[in-house]
């Protein structure tokens, strides 16, 4: 069972400031809480297999294909300057 104690010592592990009356209304909500997972565990699981998701997800990204979509000289058309068929930069120091 959670105690205002224990709550005043989890928000002083986690900085928090709270008030006294937080305190009085956060310890029953934090018991409820750990009543609902107490709950939890006693169903039985056997044979459930564990998941990430509670959906079935596929990736739907297309695969890596290799190709060239622009040639150099058109990618270097728009740049304000290009240097033996490189962009040009300003030098940084």
């Amino acid at each position: 069972m959670i105690t205002i104690k224990d709550v005043e010592h989890v928000a002083k592990l986690s900085r928090l400031a709270l008030s006294q009356e937080e305190m009085e209304k956060f310890a029953p909500q934090l018991n409820s809480i750990l009543e609902y997972v107490n709950e939890l565990n006693e169903v039985d699981t056997t044979g459930v297999t564990p998941m990430a998701h509670s959906i079935k997800i596929s990736n739907v990204m297309r695969e890596d294909e290799v190709k060239q979509d622009f040639t150099r000289e058109e990618m270097l058309k728009n740049a304000p300057e290009e240097e033996d068929g490189f962009f040009k930069v300003p030098k940084i120091n």
